[in-house]
């Protein structure tokens, strides 16, 4: 009997204990730990890297709305922007490395070019974000094959962990996210596709090898 009511209160005791730490929590930090859970689920055990990026919080977003063209903020006016951050694009040909933004709104992903809008990807019709297994930053996000989009979004982003995981929850797209090895197929244009292969090497690069494959290394 003694047993079992030292055990109701240490339950007891505990249910107090986190009770207490919930309530104590800022919004900023249940936002943080919200992410984080999503994160979780989407890279534990599956991508290098991760369990490092545990100790990293997140931040609301990488540049500010005020950081971004007057033009591009024009072209999506009425549109409430989340997240910003730079991010290396792979041209679908040649794969020449291109600096842009990424900028998430509530409602769709944009790839801008200084005052232009590259791409455009409204949430509804995302078919996937695919990412490697590897320590490596890149991310594709797949898209449907329709004469809006030229083809699936390869991106290099610093902060892999953060940026997959803002971009899958305001998309609401979690289930859709792979961390794939070896390699991965993704369109580059009207019914073409392309390879791209992760291996390990001595220092971290991306090219286009002797095959036309999309290496990372």
């Amino acid at each position: 009997f003694l047993m079992q009511t030292s055990e109701m209160l240490r339950k007891i005791c505990m249910r107090n204990l986190v009770r207490k730490y919930c309530r104590g929590l800022t919004a900023e930090r249940k936002v943080q730990l919200q992410q984080k859970v999503v994160t979780s689920a989407v890279f534990s055990g599956k991508k290098e890297g991760y369990l490092e990026s545990l100790s990293q919080p997140f931040l609301e977003t990488r540049l500010k709305e005020n950081d971004l063209n007057p033009k591009v903020l024009q072209l999506i006016r009425g549109e409430n922007i989340k997240y910003v951050t730079p991010v290396i694009k792979y041209d679908r040909n040649g794969f020449k490395a291109r600096e842009r933004l990424l900028v998430l709104t509530q409602s769709s992903a944009y790839v801008v070019e200084m005052a232009k809008i590259k791409q455009k990807i409204e949430y509804s019709t995302l078919k996937g974000i695919s990412t490697s297994n590897l320590s490596d930053g890149i991310v594709v996000i797949h898209v449907p094959e329709d004469n809006k989009q030229k083809g699936d979004v390869v991106l290099q982003c610093e902060h892999i962990f953060e940026t997959v995981t803002k971009l899958c929850i305001l998309a609401n797209k979690q289930s859709l996210v792979k961390v794939v090895k070896g390699s991965l197929r993704f369109r580059v244009g009207s019914g073409k596709e392309a390879t791209m292969v992760f291996t390990v090497g001595p220092e971290p690069q991306v090219f286009k090898d002797k095959t036309g494959q999309l290496t990372v290394v």
